[in-house]
Protein backbone atom coordinates (compact mmCIF):
# COMPACT_ATOMS: atom_id res chain seq x y z
CA UNK A 1 0.00 0.00 0.00
CA UNK A 2 2.51 2.64 0.72
CA UNK A 3 4.06 1.78 -2.68
CA UNK A 4 0.61 2.90 -4.17
CA UNK A 5 0.36 5.60 -1.66
CA UNK A 6 4.26 7.20 -2.72
CA UNK A 7 4.48 6.80 -6.32
CA UNK A 8 2.22 9.61 -7.49
CA UNK A 9 3.32 11.68 -4.76
CA UNK A 10 6.69 11.37 -6.09
CA UNK A 11 5.34 11.83 -9.83
CA UNK A 12 3.09 15.04 -8.79
CA UNK A 13 6.00 16.73 -7.12
CA UNK A 14 8.53 15.56 -9.89
CA UNK A 15 6.11 17.32 -12.79
CA UNK A 16 5.41 20.58 -11.08
CA UNK A 17 9.18 21.42 -10.88
CA UNK A 18 10.69 22.28 -14.81
CA UNK A 19 13.08 19.81 -15.59
CA UNK A 20 15.08 22.49 -16.48
CA UNK A 21 15.02 24.19 -13.29
CA UNK A 22 16.86 21.30 -11.81
CA UNK A 23 20.43 21.36 -10.89
CA UNK A 24 22.70 18.26 -12.48
CA UNK A 25 22.84 15.64 -9.70
CA UNK A 26 26.56 15.61 -8.82
CA UNK A 27 28.36 12.70 -7.58
CA UNK A 28 30.44 12.95 -4.70
CA UNK A 29 34.58 11.98 -6.03
CA UNK A 30 34.58 8.51 -4.39
CA UNK A 31 30.77 8.27 -5.87
CA UNK A 32 32.42 6.19 -9.17
CA UNK A 33 35.47 4.30 -6.37
CA UNK A 34 32.45 3.06 -4.27
CA UNK A 35 30.59 1.48 -7.35
CA UNK A 36 33.08 0.13 -8.52
CA UNK A 37 34.11 -1.52 -5.52
CA UNK A 38 30.40 -3.28 -5.37
CA UNK A 39 30.59 -4.53 -9.04
CA UNK A 40 33.92 -6.03 -7.86
CA UNK A 41 32.15 -7.68 -4.52
CA UNK A 42 29.54 -8.96 -6.94
CA UNK A 43 32.12 -10.67 -8.85
CA UNK A 44 33.42 -12.53 -6.42
CA UNK A 45 33.46 -16.14 -6.49
CA UNK A 46 30.57 -17.46 -4.77
CA UNK A 47 32.59 -20.08 -2.24
CA UNK A 48 32.10 -22.69 0.03
CA UNK A 49 31.97 -21.88 3.39
CA UNK A 50 32.12 -24.67 6.62
CA UNK A 51 32.93 -24.78 10.14
CA UNK A 52 34.26 -28.01 11.72
CA UNK A 53 33.48 -28.49 15.50
CA UNK A 54 34.51 -31.89 17.72
CA UNK A 55 31.66 -33.35 19.76
CA UNK A 56 30.69 -36.68 22.12
CA UNK A 57 27.60 -38.06 22.17
CA UNK A 58 26.49 -41.28 24.95
CA UNK A 59 24.43 -43.63 22.89
CA UNK A 60 23.41 -46.72 25.21
CA UNK A 61 26.16 -46.51 27.60
CA UNK A 62 28.69 -45.77 24.70
CA UNK A 63 30.41 -42.94 24.09
CA UNK A 64 30.87 -41.27 20.02
CA UNK A 65 33.60 -39.14 18.89
CA UNK A 66 31.99 -37.25 15.92
CA UNK A 67 32.97 -34.26 13.86
CA UNK A 68 30.23 -31.89 12.89
CA UNK A 69 30.25 -30.27 9.77
CA UNK A 70 28.07 -27.03 9.26
CA UNK A 71 28.08 -25.03 6.22
CA UNK A 72 27.36 -24.47 2.32
CA UNK A 73 28.64 -26.27 -0.81
CA UNK A 74 28.34 -24.85 -3.86
CA UNK A 75 26.67 -26.57 -6.90
CA UNK A 76 28.01 -25.53 -10.35
CA UNK A 77 27.38 -26.73 -14.20
CA UNK A 78 29.73 -28.29 -15.65
CA UNK A 79 31.29 -25.09 -16.96
CA UNK A 80 32.01 -24.04 -13.45
CA UNK A 81 28.96 -21.62 -13.52
CA UNK A 82 28.32 -21.11 -9.25
CA UNK A 83 24.13 -22.24 -9.84
CA UNK A 84 23.01 -22.41 -5.85
CA UNK A 85 24.83 -22.36 -2.55
CA UNK A 86 23.54 -25.43 0.01
CA UNK A 87 23.20 -25.69 3.35
CA UNK A 88 23.79 -29.00 5.68
CA UNK A 89 24.78 -30.34 8.85
CA UNK A 90 26.70 -32.91 9.11
CA UNK A 91 27.94 -36.19 11.43
CA UNK A 92 30.69 -38.20 11.02
CA UNK A 93 31.87 -40.58 13.58
CA UNK A 94 35.42 -40.03 14.45
CA UNK A 95 37.85 -43.01 13.87
CA UNK A 96 36.28 -44.68 11.27
CA UNK A 97 39.16 -45.97 8.86
CA UNK A 98 36.68 -47.94 6.43
CA UNK A 99 34.25 -46.06 4.43
CA UNK A 100 33.02 -49.18 3.70
CA UNK A 101 31.90 -49.73 7.33
CA UNK A 102 30.06 -46.81 8.11
CA UNK A 103 26.50 -46.44 6.39
CA UNK A 104 25.60 -42.67 5.64
CA UNK A 105 22.01 -41.18 5.84
CA UNK A 106 21.30 -38.28 3.61
CA UNK A 107 18.04 -36.83 5.47
CA UNK A 108 15.38 -33.62 5.03
CA UNK A 109 12.25 -32.65 5.29
CA UNK A 110 9.52 -31.57 3.10
CA UNK A 111 6.94 -28.70 1.98
CA UNK A 112 7.72 -28.59 -0.55
CA UNK A 113 9.81 -25.73 1.07
CA UNK A 114 10.44 -27.22 4.27
CA UNK A 115 13.81 -27.13 5.65
CA UNK A 116 15.37 -30.07 7.70
CA UNK A 117 15.18 -28.79 11.27
CA UNK A 118 12.59 -31.06 12.29
CA UNK A 119 14.47 -34.44 11.85
CA UNK A 120 17.24 -33.03 12.42
CA UNK A 121 16.68 -31.82 15.71
CA UNK A 122 13.73 -33.45 16.67
CA UNK A 123 14.26 -37.06 15.23
CA UNK A 124 18.06 -38.06 13.73
CA UNK A 125 20.45 -36.03 14.97
CA UNK A 126 22.77 -35.69 18.02
CA UNK A 127 20.65 -32.71 19.42
CA UNK A 128 16.72 -32.66 19.84
CA UNK A 129 14.49 -30.02 20.79
CA UNK A 130 12.74 -30.91 24.68
CA UNK A 131 8.93 -32.01 24.80
CA UNK A 132 7.12 -33.55 27.31
CA UNK A 133 6.50 -37.49 27.08
CA UNK A 134 3.17 -36.99 25.07
CA UNK A 135 5.35 -34.28 22.71
CA UNK A 136 3.52 -31.48 23.76
CA UNK A 137 5.56 -28.57 23.88
CA UNK A 138 6.85 -25.98 26.65
CA UNK A 139 7.05 -22.64 27.01
CA UNK A 140 9.34 -20.81 24.68
CA UNK A 141 12.30 -20.54 23.55
CA UNK A 142 12.62 -24.10 22.39
CA UNK A 143 15.45 -25.84 24.36
CA UNK A 144 18.02 -28.37 23.08
CA UNK A 145 18.81 -31.59 25.03
CA UNK A 146 21.33 -34.57 24.03
CA UNK A 147 19.07 -36.91 21.83
CA UNK A 148 19.29 -40.14 23.50
CA UNK A 149 16.96 -41.87 20.39
CA UNK A 150 19.99 -40.51 17.64
CA UNK A 151 20.81 -42.94 14.85
CA UNK A 152 24.14 -41.55 14.97
CA UNK A 153 25.56 -44.71 16.64
CA UNK A 154 24.06 -46.61 13.29
CA UNK A 155 24.66 -44.37 10.52
CA UNK A 156 26.75 -40.95 9.44
CA UNK A 157 24.33 -38.51 9.17
CA UNK A 158 23.68 -35.29 6.64
CA UNK A 159 21.28 -33.24 6.84
CA UNK A 160 20.07 -31.24 3.72
CA UNK A 161 18.40 -27.42 3.39
CA UNK A 162 16.99 -27.56 -0.29
CA UNK A 163 17.28 -24.69 -2.47
CA UNK A 164 15.80 -21.60 -0.50
CA UNK A 165 15.05 -23.37 2.35
CA UNK A 166 17.33 -22.61 5.75
CA UNK A 167 20.18 -20.87 5.21
CA UNK A 168 20.51 -22.40 1.09
CA UNK A 169 19.94 -19.91 -1.88
CA UNK A 170 20.56 -19.61 -5.33
CA UNK A 171 23.81 -18.46 -6.59
CA UNK A 172 23.76 -14.42 -7.08
CA UNK A 173 21.86 -13.34 -10.91
CA UNK A 174 20.74 -17.41 -10.99
CA UNK A 175 16.80 -17.70 -10.95
CA UNK A 176 16.02 -19.79 -7.55
CA UNK A 177 12.59 -20.54 -9.68
CA UNK A 178 14.85 -23.10 -11.60
CA UNK A 179 15.05 -25.03 -8.54
CA UNK A 180 11.46 -25.15 -7.02
CA UNK A 181 9.68 -27.74 -8.97
CA UNK A 182 9.48 -32.02 -8.87
CA UNK A 183 11.92 -32.54 -10.98
CA UNK A 184 14.43 -29.78 -10.20
CA UNK A 185 14.31 -30.57 -6.91
CA UNK A 186 14.81 -33.92 -7.21
CA UNK A 187 18.07 -32.93 -9.89
CA UNK A 188 19.40 -30.40 -7.42
CA UNK A 189 19.19 -32.11 -3.95
CA UNK A 190 20.89 -35.54 -6.06
CA UNK A 191 23.47 -33.31 -7.23
CA UNK A 192 24.51 -31.96 -3.59
CA UNK A 193 24.62 -35.43 -2.39
CA UNK A 194 26.79 -36.80 -5.07
CA UNK A 195 29.20 -34.01 -4.54
CA UNK A 196 29.11 -34.51 -0.80
CA UNK A 197 29.67 -38.02 -1.33
CA UNK A 198 32.56 -37.52 -3.93
CA UNK A 199 34.10 -34.78 -1.64
CA UNK A 200 34.06 -36.85 1.57
CA UNK A 201 35.36 -40.03 -0.48
CA UNK A 202 31.98 -41.96 0.52
CA UNK A 203 31.42 -43.73 -2.52
CA UNK A 204 32.10 -47.33 -0.66
CA UNK A 205 30.16 -46.36 2.11
CA UNK A 206 26.26 -48.35 2.34
CA UNK A 207 24.05 -45.13 1.50
CA UNK A 208 20.47 -44.40 2.98
CA UNK A 209 18.05 -41.45 2.61
CA UNK A 210 15.67 -40.45 5.34
CA UNK A 211 12.72 -38.55 3.83
CA UNK A 212 10.00 -36.54 5.79
CA UNK A 213 6.18 -35.74 4.27
CA UNK A 214 7.10 -34.25 0.88
CA UNK A 215 10.36 -35.38 1.17
CA UNK A 216 9.28 -38.85 0.57
CA UNK A 217 8.19 -37.40 -2.63
CA UNK A 218 11.55 -36.39 -3.10
CA UNK A 219 12.93 -39.46 -1.58
CA UNK A 220 11.35 -42.06 -3.91
CA UNK A 221 12.30 -39.80 -7.26
CA UNK A 222 16.03 -39.48 -5.92
CA UNK A 223 16.09 -43.37 -5.31
CA UNK A 224 15.72 -43.96 -9.16
CA UNK A 225 17.36 -40.65 -10.30
CA UNK A 226 20.86 -41.10 -8.42
CA UNK A 227 21.20 -44.96 -9.85
CA UNK A 228 20.28 -43.55 -13.46
CA UNK A 229 22.16 -40.28 -13.20
CA UNK A 230 25.15 -41.02 -11.05
CA UNK A 231 25.15 -45.03 -11.17
CA UNK A 232 24.84 -44.34 -7.29
CA UNK A 233 22.88 -47.19 -5.83
CA UNK A 234 21.27 -47.15 -2.60
CA UNK A 235 21.06 -49.96 0.42
CA UNK A 236 17.90 -48.24 1.81
CA UNK A 237 14.86 -45.59 1.96
CA UNK A 238 13.34 -44.30 4.97
CA UNK A 239 10.17 -42.86 3.92
CA UNK A 240 8.79 -40.71 7.50
CA UNK A 241 5.35 -39.56 6.82
CA UNK A 242 4.69 -40.48 3.26
CA UNK A 243 2.88 -39.01 0.34
CA UNK A 244 4.06 -40.89 -3.18
CA UNK A 245 0.40 -40.59 -4.46
CA UNK A 246 -0.92 -37.21 -4.78
CA UNK A 247 -4.23 -38.14 -5.72
CA UNK A 248 -4.95 -40.06 -2.63
CA UNK A 249 -4.27 -36.15 -0.75
CA UNK A 250 -5.97 -33.78 -2.76
CA UNK A 251 -9.50 -33.12 -2.55
CA UNK A 252 -11.05 -32.21 -5.57
CA UNK A 253 -14.50 -32.72 -7.17
CA UNK A 254 -14.63 -36.14 -9.16
CA UNK A 255 -11.83 -37.21 -7.01
CA UNK A 256 -13.23 -39.68 -4.05
CA UNK A 257 -9.81 -41.27 -2.86
CA UNK A 258 -9.01 -38.86 -0.33
CA UNK A 259 -12.24 -39.27 1.45
CA UNK A 260 -11.63 -43.36 1.72
CA UNK A 261 -7.79 -42.84 2.57
CA UNK A 262 -8.13 -40.29 5.64
CA UNK A 263 -11.27 -42.03 6.87
CA UNK A 264 -9.51 -44.08 9.36
CA UNK A 265 -7.30 -40.93 10.89
CA UNK A 266 -10.92 -39.52 11.28
CA UNK A 267 -11.28 -42.85 12.94
CA UNK A 268 -8.66 -42.77 15.18
CA UNK A 269 -8.85 -38.82 16.22
CA UNK A 270 -12.06 -39.25 17.01
CA UNK A 271 -11.25 -42.18 19.54
CA UNK A 272 -8.17 -40.24 21.05
CA UNK A 273 -11.25 -37.21 21.51
CA UNK A 274 -13.41 -40.08 22.93
CA UNK A 275 -16.15 -39.08 21.14
CA UNK A 276 -16.92 -42.62 19.21
CA UNK A 277 -19.48 -44.66 20.63
CA UNK A 278 -18.81 -47.25 23.57
CA UNK A 279 -18.28 -50.37 21.89
CA UNK A 280 -15.32 -48.25 19.42
CA UNK A 281 -13.77 -46.74 22.28
CA UNK A 282 -12.34 -50.65 24.00
CA UNK A 283 -9.83 -51.20 21.37
CA UNK A 284 -8.03 -48.72 19.26
CA UNK A 285 -6.94 -51.40 16.69
CA UNK A 286 -9.40 -53.51 16.56
CA UNK A 287 -11.60 -50.03 15.78
CA UNK A 288 -8.78 -49.00 12.78
CA UNK A 289 -9.21 -52.60 11.58
CA UNK A 290 -13.51 -52.08 11.56
CA UNK A 291 -13.14 -48.54 9.93
CA UNK A 292 -10.55 -49.90 6.77
CA UNK A 293 -12.57 -52.21 6.21
CA UNK A 294 -15.74 -50.33 5.76
CA UNK A 295 -13.56 -47.48 3.85
CA UNK A 296 -12.13 -49.83 0.92
CA UNK A 297 -15.46 -51.92 0.38
CA UNK A 298 -18.92 -50.51 1.56
CA UNK A 299 -18.19 -46.69 1.63
CA UNK A 300 -16.25 -47.22 -1.45
CA UNK A 301 -18.81 -48.72 -2.98
CA UNK A 302 -21.07 -46.15 -2.26
CA UNK A 303 -18.91 -43.07 -3.52
CA UNK A 304 -18.20 -44.77 -6.27
CA UNK A 305 -22.37 -45.01 -7.38
CA UNK A 306 -22.21 -41.10 -7.01
CA UNK A 307 -26.05 -40.19 -7.65
CA UNK A 308 -27.09 -43.21 -8.21
CA UNK A 309 -26.82 -44.28 -4.51
CA UNK A 310 -30.31 -45.33 -3.32
CA UNK A 311 -31.48 -42.81 -0.88
CA UNK A 312 -32.03 -45.71 1.89
CA UNK A 313 -28.68 -46.67 1.17
CA UNK A 314 -27.44 -43.83 1.50
CA UNK A 315 -28.88 -43.26 4.97
CA UNK A 316 -27.03 -46.36 6.02
CA UNK A 317 -23.19 -45.34 4.82
CA UNK A 318 -24.00 -41.56 6.07
CA UNK A 319 -24.83 -43.35 9.80
CA UNK A 320 -21.65 -45.58 9.64
CA UNK A 321 -19.93 -42.58 8.14
CA UNK A 322 -20.93 -40.66 11.19
CA UNK A 323 -20.07 -43.77 13.30
CA UNK A 324 -16.43 -44.14 12.32
CA UNK A 325 -15.63 -40.29 12.65
CA UNK A 326 -17.53 -38.83 15.16
CA UNK A 327 -19.45 -36.36 13.52
CA UNK A 328 -23.30 -36.31 13.04
CA UNK A 329 -25.36 -38.34 10.65
CA UNK A 330 -27.01 -35.14 9.83
CA UNK A 331 -23.65 -33.16 9.21
CA UNK A 332 -22.37 -36.32 6.75
CA UNK A 333 -25.39 -36.67 4.90
CA UNK A 334 -25.30 -32.36 4.27
CA UNK A 335 -22.05 -33.04 3.30
CA UNK A 336 -22.51 -35.31 0.40
CA UNK A 337 -20.67 -38.42 2.49
CA UNK A 338 -17.73 -36.60 1.98
CA UNK A 339 -15.83 -34.73 4.75
CA UNK A 340 -12.65 -33.47 3.77
CA UNK A 341 -9.96 -32.57 6.50
CA UNK A 342 -10.46 -28.99 6.93
CA UNK A 343 -13.96 -29.62 7.64
CA UNK A 344 -13.14 -32.38 9.82
CA UNK A 345 -10.41 -30.61 12.10
CA UNK A 346 -13.27 -27.59 12.82
CA UNK A 347 -16.02 -29.82 13.12
CA UNK A 348 -15.35 -32.82 15.48
CA UNK A 349 -14.87 -30.45 18.83
CA UNK A 350 -16.98 -27.89 17.19
CA UNK A 351 -19.72 -28.36 20.57
CA UNK A 352 -16.56 -27.66 22.77
CA UNK A 353 -15.43 -24.51 21.12
CA UNK A 354 -12.16 -26.40 19.85
CA UNK A 355 -10.58 -27.86 16.69
CA UNK A 356 -8.15 -30.04 16.29
CA UNK A 357 -5.09 -30.53 14.13
CA UNK A 358 -3.99 -31.75 11.14
CA UNK A 359 -0.39 -33.05 11.48
CA UNK A 360 -0.70 -34.13 14.91
CA UNK A 361 -4.72 -34.51 15.11
CA UNK A 362 -4.18 -35.03 18.89
CA UNK A 363 -3.48 -30.63 19.80
CA UNK A 364 -6.04 -29.01 19.81
CA UNK A 365 -6.85 -25.32 19.16
CA UNK A 366 -9.41 -22.07 20.11
CA UNK A 367 -11.00 -19.72 16.77
CA UNK A 368 -12.48 -16.89 17.44
CA UNK A 369 -15.35 -18.34 16.59
CA UNK A 370 -17.00 -22.00 16.16
CA UNK A 371 -19.42 -21.39 13.71
CA UNK A 372 -16.97 -21.25 10.29
CA UNK A 373 -16.31 -23.88 8.08
CA UNK A 374 -12.40 -24.10 8.81
CA UNK A 375 -9.67 -23.47 11.60
CA UNK A 376 -8.11 -20.39 11.40
CA UNK A 377 -4.94 -22.27 12.19
CA UNK A 378 -3.16 -25.89 12.44
CA UNK A 379 -2.31 -25.93 16.45
CA UNK A 380 -0.15 -29.04 16.10
CA UNK A 381 1.86 -27.01 13.42
CA UNK A 382 2.28 -23.91 15.73
CA UNK A 383 3.25 -26.10 18.52
CA UNK A 384 5.92 -27.63 16.28
CA UNK A 385 7.95 -24.38 14.58
CA UNK A 386 8.78 -21.24 16.56
CA UNK A 387 10.87 -23.96 19.14
CA UNK A 388 12.52 -25.62 16.67
CA UNK A 389 13.54 -22.51 15.34
CA UNK A 390 14.72 -21.00 17.83
CA UNK A 391 16.82 -23.96 19.08
CA UNK A 392 18.20 -24.08 15.09
CA UNK A 393 19.83 -20.75 15.24
CA UNK A 394 21.10 -20.90 18.60
CA UNK A 395 23.14 -24.51 17.55
CA UNK A 396 24.14 -23.39 14.88
CA UNK A 397 25.82 -20.19 15.83
CA UNK A 398 26.82 -20.99 19.59
CA UNK A 399 27.92 -25.40 19.57
CA UNK A 400 28.50 -25.45 15.43
CA UNK A 401 30.27 -22.07 14.46
CA UNK A 402 28.21 -21.33 11.62
CA UNK A 403 27.58 -17.52 11.27
CA UNK A 404 25.28 -16.31 8.85
CA UNK A 405 23.03 -13.23 9.01
CA UNK A 406 20.63 -14.17 6.67
CA UNK A 407 17.39 -15.80 7.86
CA UNK A 408 16.78 -19.59 8.65
CA UNK A 409 13.93 -20.24 6.54
CA UNK A 410 12.10 -23.17 7.91
CA UNK A 411 9.12 -22.36 5.82
CA UNK A 412 10.55 -20.90 2.37
CA UNK A 413 8.36 -19.37 -0.47
CA UNK A 414 8.48 -21.31 -3.30
CA UNK A 415 5.32 -21.57 -4.48
CA UNK A 416 4.40 -21.56 -7.72
CA UNK A 417 5.26 -25.00 -7.48
CA UNK A 418 6.54 -26.33 -11.12
CA UNK A 419 4.83 -29.88 -11.58
CA UNK A 420 6.90 -30.20 -15.17
CA UNK A 421 6.11 -33.32 -16.20
CA UNK A 422 2.94 -34.17 -14.28
CA UNK A 423 0.93 -31.77 -16.08
CA UNK A 424 -3.01 -32.89 -16.24
CA UNK A 425 -2.33 -35.77 -13.57
CA UNK A 426 -1.61 -36.47 -9.94
CA UNK A 427 2.59 -36.39 -8.71
CA UNK A 428 2.59 -40.04 -8.19
CA UNK A 429 6.36 -41.38 -7.49
CA UNK A 430 5.40 -45.10 -6.99
CA UNK A 431 6.92 -45.84 -10.67
CA UNK A 432 10.30 -43.95 -9.51
CA UNK A 433 10.69 -46.49 -6.68
CA UNK A 434 9.12 -49.33 -8.35
CA UNK A 435 11.88 -48.57 -10.91
CA UNK A 436 14.30 -48.25 -8.17
CA UNK A 437 13.90 -51.60 -6.57
CA UNK A 438 13.38 -53.40 -10.13
CA UNK A 439 16.67 -52.38 -11.43
CA UNK A 440 18.36 -52.46 -7.82
CA UNK A 441 16.55 -56.04 -6.16
CA UNK A 442 19.01 -55.58 -2.92
CA UNK A 443 16.95 -52.08 -2.36
CA UNK A 444 15.35 -52.20 1.31
CA UNK A 445 12.53 -49.80 2.03
CA UNK A 446 10.70 -48.83 5.32
CA UNK A 447 7.78 -46.66 5.57
CA UNK A 448 6.80 -45.45 8.98
CA UNK A 449 3.17 -44.24 9.51
CA UNK A 450 1.16 -42.74 12.28
CA UNK A 451 -2.28 -42.68 13.48
CA UNK A 452 -2.85 -39.25 13.98
CA UNK A 453 -1.44 -37.70 10.90
CA UNK A 454 -4.20 -35.94 8.66
CA UNK A 455 -1.11 -34.83 6.37
CA UNK A 456 -0.22 -37.86 5.27
CA UNK A 457 -2.57 -40.11 6.43
CA UNK A 458 -1.24 -44.07 7.31
CA UNK A 459 -3.66 -45.50 5.38
CA UNK A 460 -2.37 -44.06 2.25
CA UNK A 461 0.91 -46.00 3.52
CA UNK A 462 -0.85 -49.49 2.82
CA UNK A 463 -2.66 -48.69 -0.25
CA UNK A 464 0.65 -47.23 -2.02
CA UNK A 465 2.60 -50.47 -1.24
CA UNK A 466 -0.16 -52.11 -2.12
CA UNK A 467 -0.48 -50.92 -5.08
CA UNK A 468 3.68 -50.62 -6.23
CA UNK A 469 3.17 -53.36 -8.65
CA UNK A 470 6.42 -55.18 -7.40
CA UNK A 471 6.60 -58.84 -8.77
CA UNK A 472 5.73 -61.29 -5.24
CA UNK A 473 9.54 -62.29 -5.25
CA UNK A 474 10.49 -58.13 -3.86
CA UNK A 475 7.36 -57.27 -2.08
CA UNK A 476 9.28 -58.11 0.88
CA UNK A 477 12.20 -54.99 0.04
CA UNK A 478 9.15 -52.89 1.67
CA UNK A 479 8.27 -52.57 5.01
CA UNK A 480 5.49 -50.52 6.81
CA UNK A 481 5.57 -49.62 10.51
CA UNK A 482 3.13 -47.67 12.49
CA UNK A 483 2.80 -45.06 15.32
CA UNK A 484 0.30 -43.63 17.64
CA UNK A 485 1.25 -39.87 17.33
CA UNK A 486 1.08 -37.51 14.21
CA UNK A 487 3.15 -36.30 10.99
CA UNK A 488 6.16 -35.94 13.20
CA UNK A 489 5.92 -39.14 15.56
CA UNK A 490 9.01 -38.64 17.08
CA UNK A 491 7.70 -36.04 18.98
CA UNK A 492 6.33 -38.34 21.06
CA UNK A 493 8.52 -40.39 24.09
CA UNK A 494 7.35 -44.08 23.02
CA UNK A 495 7.16 -43.77 19.82
CA UNK A 496 10.62 -42.39 19.19
CA UNK A 497 11.95 -45.47 21.44
CA UNK A 498 9.78 -47.37 19.17
CA UNK A 499 10.86 -45.06 15.84
CA UNK A 500 14.96 -45.52 16.85
CA UNK A 501 13.75 -49.83 17.26
CA UNK A 502 12.97 -50.21 13.90
CA UNK A 503 15.45 -48.18 12.06
CA UNK A 504 18.16 -49.91 13.39
CA UNK A 505 16.44 -53.35 12.70
CA UNK A 506 16.03 -51.99 9.11
CA UNK A 507 19.63 -50.19 9.06
CA UNK A 508 21.21 -53.77 10.13
CA UNK A 509 19.60 -55.51 7.46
Amino acid sequence: MLSRRLVPFALAVLLSTPLWSQPPVQKPPDAKAGEDKEKEKDKKPLEDKLSRTQHTLTLDGQKIAYTATAGTLVLKDEDGTPKASIFSVAYVRDGVKDPASRPITFCFNGGPGAASLWVHLGAFGPKRVERDDQGMGSAPPGRLIDNDQSILDLTDLVFIDPVSTGYSRAAPGQDPKQFHGVNQDIGSVAQFIHLWVTRNERWSSPKFIAGESYGTTRAAGLAYHLQDRYGMELNGVMLISSVLNWQNQEFHAGNDMPYLIHLPTYTATAWYHKKLAPELMKDLAATLREAEDFARNDYAQALMQGDRLPAERRREIAARVARYTGLSQEYVERSNLRIEIYRFTKELLRDQGKTVGRLDTRFTGSDLDAVGAEPEFDPASASLDGPYEAALNDYVRRELGFKEDLPYERHAKVWPWSFEGYENQYVNMTEALRGAITRNPHLRVLVTASYYDLATPYFDAFYTVDHLGLPESLRGNVRITTYEAGHMMYIRRADHVKLKRDLADFLRR
